[in-house]
């Protein structure tokens, strides 16, 4: 059995006062929850939100912030289409990528600058129970 199980939890970096910011971006737009912060952490600033299969994405304020461009968070979606008109309407730049087609990805900045990449995965069936 391996050592590690798998991924709990991804964090970002993000200026203080982030969090009006980071609940629009993450919240409205991406339509992902927010997680109540266990308040020893809560006094620390930043905000955490919800990933659809049971992971977290956790926005965390840095002294000294600086955008990253290279490492970068990626995020899984079912309909790419449906990401760049919601992009659109929030009036969110993207740039479409087909370098690794027929894989089908976008790549956006958080309000912070820190680049996102979003890829479109098609949802696995869940094999019925027999």
């Amino acid at each position: 059995m391996p050592l590690i199980s798998g991924l709990d939890h991804v964090q970002i970096e993000a200026p203080a006062g982030c969090e009006a910011h980071a609940r629009a971006f993450f919240g409205d737009f991406l339509e992902l929850s927010e997680v109540t912060k266990p308040p020893v952490l809560a006094a620390r600033g930043g905000v955490w939100f919800a990933l659809p299969d049971g992971r977290q994405l956790h926005i965390g304020v840095t002294k000294d912030f600086v955008p990253r461009d290279k490492g970068h968070l990626a995020l899984r979606c079912d309909n790419l289409d449906a990401l760049t008109e919601r992009a659109a309407a929030f009036q969110i730049s993207l740039t479409l990528d087909s370098e690794l087609a027929p894989l089908r990805r976008v790549f956006l900045r958080d309000p912070w600058g820190n680049r996102l990449e979003i890829i479109e995965v098609e949802t696995e069936t869940p094999a019925a129970p027999f």
